[in-house]
């Protein structure tokens, strides 16, 4: 998968799941997307964004070549959006404690920055993350010629029985050509069941930063077996 910024809870799920995670950053970017921002809580009781700003880029920019505006204090920016959940998030204290070590690391590039804030909320739940940026692989694989041959021939290529993707994709998959190559194509459908955001509604669907301020990481690592395999 591109790698994201601080992803929701299926994100993680997937992760946990998998024997090997690919950070695939060959592909375009596109910006507003989920690599240089995510959602959390709002003071108000809505959501916001946190970002990371990039570098001017032109259209056709992979993600692996996409670099980061380090003139900005992005990081401090990023940890004073999160001073409202002080009031009512019992894992405050802990989860500025991790970003605040998170954020020592020096990048330039969005993969490795990405790359980097994934292993470290693993490390904080406590699941492994056994990555590959692919961009700087060695993996050799075959000629793709439509978009779903990308994970086919990687998953191909690493020797895997068995490929993983979310919901959202599943119209751009061909079964039949997975069953050819003797791999099981699975889509993860994370169930988002509420937990207590201290709001007057719960908002699903945010940043692993929202449930970690809410959640222990024992709690997490439970609510990340609870989905559907496709």
């Amino acid at each position: 998968m591109q790698p994201h910024l601080f992803p929701y809870l299926g994100y993680f799920s997937i992760i946990n799941y998998t024997d090997i995670w690919v950070v695939f950053d060959t592909a375009q970017f596109i910006r507003h997307g989920w690599i240089e921002r995510n959602r959390i809580l709002g003071p108000k009781g809505d959501w916001n964004y946190i970002r990371v700003p990039l570098k001017k880029q032109c259209r056709e920019t992979k993600i692996k070549d996409v670099k980061i505006r380090n003139e900005e204090n992005w990081k401090d920016k990023i940890i004073a959006q999160l001073v409202h959940y002080k009031r009512k998030a019992p894992y405050y204290k802990s989860v500025i404690s991790f970003l605040e070590d998170a954020f020592k690391y020096e990048a330039e590039s969005i993969t490795h920055l990405n790359t980097h804030l994934l292993k470290k909320t693993c490390e904080y739940i406590h699941i492994s993350f056994n990555s590959i940026i692919f961009s700087e692989s060695n993996i050799k694989i075959t000629l793709v010629n439509a978009p779903d041959e990308w994970a086919l021939n990687i998953t191909k290529a690493l020797n895997g029985d068995i490929y993983v993707n979310p919901p959202g994709g599943i119209e751009l998959f061909d079964r039949k050509k997975y069953e050819r190559k003797k791999i099981k194509l699975q889509f993860l459908k994370k169930n988002l069941k509420p937990y207590d955001q201290k709001n007057k509604e719960f908002i699903p669907g945010l940043s692993i930063i929202d449930v970690m301020m809410f959640n222990a990481p024992e709690k997490i690592r439970e609510m990340l077996e609870d989905y559907e395999l496709i």
